[in-house]
């Protein structure tokens, strides 16, 4: 149980960092900089840690896909970037990969 605690906030920390990427404005703003860095050692640490219980072909899988999934929803909603059929299709098929792979692990 404390493994999926770490690893969902190694993910947490991997959307914030993605985040303030895209806030940096090419490495141009100081804070959401230096954010990137922390937020992805933070990130990167949780996942040393949960690989020491948990397989990794499983969790990076996880890791990725529910990256890719909170990033594009919250291009979409904070950062106004268009969205299409397609688009929404593409995610749900994601989230149907992630059940798969936890459900029949």
């Amino acid at each position: 149980m404390v493994n999926w605690f770490i690893f969902s906030l190694g993910i947490v920390f991997e959307v914030l960092g993605t985040i303030c990427m895209k806030l940096a404005d090419g490495f141009s703003k100081l804070v959401p900089s230096v954010l990137v860095f922390v937020f992805y050692g933070l990130s990167l640490a949780s996942l040393v840690f949960v690989l020491k219980k948990m397989e990794v072909s499983v969790v990076y899988a996880i890791w990725a896909s529910l990256g890719i999934v909170l990033i594009s929803i919250i291009g979409i909603i904070w950062f106004k970037e268009p969205i299409s059929f397609i688009k929404i299709i593409s995610i749900l098929l994601i989230i149907i990969g992630i059940f798969g792979l936890e459900l029949f692990d």
